[in-house]
């Protein structure tokens, strides 16, 4: 269980960096649209024409995030990873990347050639090499990367903190580590260099293996994805596949922005220039099943509580289909029903599949606003309407399916989603949340509690608290003590979706404003106790 524990917290670091993503993603498409003739007209195309030329700044400004995609995960996972100090921790692993990346230049420069590695070529696709912060390194993509800020990050948390002598006390701290780290860094260059080139062919034979599997692979990885949601172990599904090298070099989600503007201009169907990008299309499940699932949910709910029930749902479907976050509504049936939820799994699936075979792919892995329309329909509808209109068809289908299964799942097993019968809708009073809170231990307080010390109070107190990390909807929370928290009942209370339990790890689901939910927990924590727990 502590190991599933850590494997959830890394795998909420890496939301981190990847929330940065949407943005960057919705310029590179808006900005190559505005580029394309078929769109804005061969004069506003022409490359001197003052419009095509501060079109092409600020697309050049777009890039930035996935130019340096490297980077932005070796920094952006300490935030969610240092026990203390996360800004030093940062620093430390910038340092310290860099200083990898330099070793393996200095090393590849001397002794690449024993290695299988040409550092004399320049660091062009397919080269095996790129340019990080300008040095000329392996292209270890996401994965060295993670690896590298992980090591670093963990002789943070081991040494930050520890004494030194007096007469080397201006070692303390963030310079110890990167001092350490320093040292540490030139075995892992030299590992580098000698074993990536080997992981490299692993890597292309994968790739041919996922092409080859066609339609059986889509399946599996859209199964996988949605299926391990309530583990947080889904980042380590379609992270390598969107962001790393997986499914193609670069990964999906910066291959589909480079090539952009040749598939739309092209009339060869999509799924033959860019097959890869059938393991981008988990997103339809969030756009198109969401729908279903949340009309089963109304229709099968109560007379009395159809109002509540659609003030429940219809931001959490609205969430889910215009910027692909589907845990708030997720989680209102997973914790009623697990079985709701795998076939969920099965559907999300099977439709992404359906929809691969009958050509449909691209970078789909959110919802309308972040990607499907910036960098999909618009950009590609000029020549590729057809495609936009089959996979429109076969969700709506796919929205007629999930309500049917979704209600008569419902009905046949009696599962008491939101508003059915005696369960409750998920709105909670104030005394609601005073008699859940006198079925327990802790005496209840006159004054009105904000979230976070609500929550604060159901985790047990700051004692009980070794570290908190968040993905986009949750707070991921390792404790000292399970027992010592309280029920449920009480966190739903406070405004949280749900709450998920394993060993000594905890899940809270607060919904997209969990970053300030975050924030006000660990500034409580510092004011209770500020030498007991450090920022995380």
């Amino acid at each position: 269980m502590e190991m599933l524990s850590q494997i959830q917290r890394f795998g909420g670091a890496m939301f981190t960096p990847v929330l940065l993503f949407p943005f960057a993603g919705i310029v590179v498409g808006i900005t190559i649209l505005l580029q394309n003739p078929l769109f804005v007209g061969a004069a506003l195309t022409d490359p001197n024409s003052l419009f095509a030329q501060i079109i092409h700044i600020i697309e050049d400004g777009g890039w930035t995030v996935f130019r340096n995609m490297a980077l932005l995960f070796a920094i952006g996972l300490p935030i969610g990873l240092a026990k203390q100090a996360p800004g030093r921790a940062c620093l430390a692993v910038l340092i310290s990347f860099l200083t990898w990346n330099y070793f393996i230049n200095a090393m590849g420069t001397l002794w690449g050639s024993t290695y299988g590695v040409d550092f004399s070529i320049d660091p062009t696709p397919g080269s095996g090499l790129t340019l990080i912060a300008g040095i000329k390194t392996l292209d270890t993509s996401i994965i060295g990367a993670i690896i590298i800020s992980g090591i670093v990050t963990s002789i943070h948390n081991h040494l930050y903190e520890k004494p030194l002598p007096v007469c080397l006390g201006i070692f303390q701290g963030t310079s110890f580590v990167v001092m350490v780290a320093f040292f540490v860094m030139i075995p892992c260059a030299w590992l580098t260099l000698w074993g990536w080139p080997k992981v490299q062919m692993g890597i292309e034979s994968m790739q041919a293996f996922l092409r080859s599997a066609g339609a059986l692979g889509v399946w599996v990885y859209t199964f996988l994805e949605r299926i391990l949601i309530p583990t947080g172990l889904h980042h380590f599904i379609y992270g390598p596949f969107i962001f790393g090298p997986a499914a193609v070099e670069g990964g999906i989600q910066v291959y589909w922005a480079q090539h952009m503007m040749e598939f739309s201009q092209s009339t060869a169907p999509l799924k033959s220039l860019f097959p890869e990008g059938g393991f981008a299309l988990h997103g339809n499940s969030k756009i198109f099943g969401s729908v279903g699932i949340a009309l089963a949910m109304y229709v099968t709910a109560s007379p009395e509580n159809k109002a509540k029930v659609a003030g429940l749902l219809v931001p959490a479907t609205l969430t889910a289909m215009l910027v692909g976050i589907t845990e708030p509504l997720e989680f209102t049936f997973l914790f009623i029903s697990p079985l709701l939820f795998a076939v969920h799994a099965l559907m999300a699936a099977t439709m992404a599949t359906v929809m691969y075979l009958c050509g449909v792919v691209g970078n789909m892995g959110g919802g309308l606003l972040d990607q499907v329309l910036p960098q999909n329909w618009i950009p590609m509808f000029s020549n590729h309407a057809g495609m936009m209109f089959t996979q429109i068809g076969i969700g709506l289908v796919f929205t007629l399916l999930y309500f049917v299964v979704f209600r008569a799942l419902i009905l046949h097993f009696n599962l008491l989603t939101p508003g059915r019968e005696n369960s409750e809708v998920k709105l909670y009073s104030k005394a609601d949340y005073k008699a859940a809170r006198g079925q327990t231990t802790v005496a209840a307080s006159e004054s009105k509690l904000s979230q976070a010390a609500e929550i604060l109070k159901a985790l047990g107190g700051v004692a009980n608290i070794e570290s908190i990390n968040n993905c986009a909807t949750r707070l991921r929370i390792a404790l000292h003590d399970m027992t010592q928290t309280l029920s449920d009942d009480v966190f739903k209370a406070s405004g949280a979706h749900g709450v998920y339990r394993s060993g000594n790890a905890i899940q809270v689901i607060i919904g997209l404003n969990v970053p300030q939910v975050r924030d006000q927990l660990e500034s409580l924590m510092q004011s209770e106790s500020p030498t007991t727990v450090g920022a995380v």
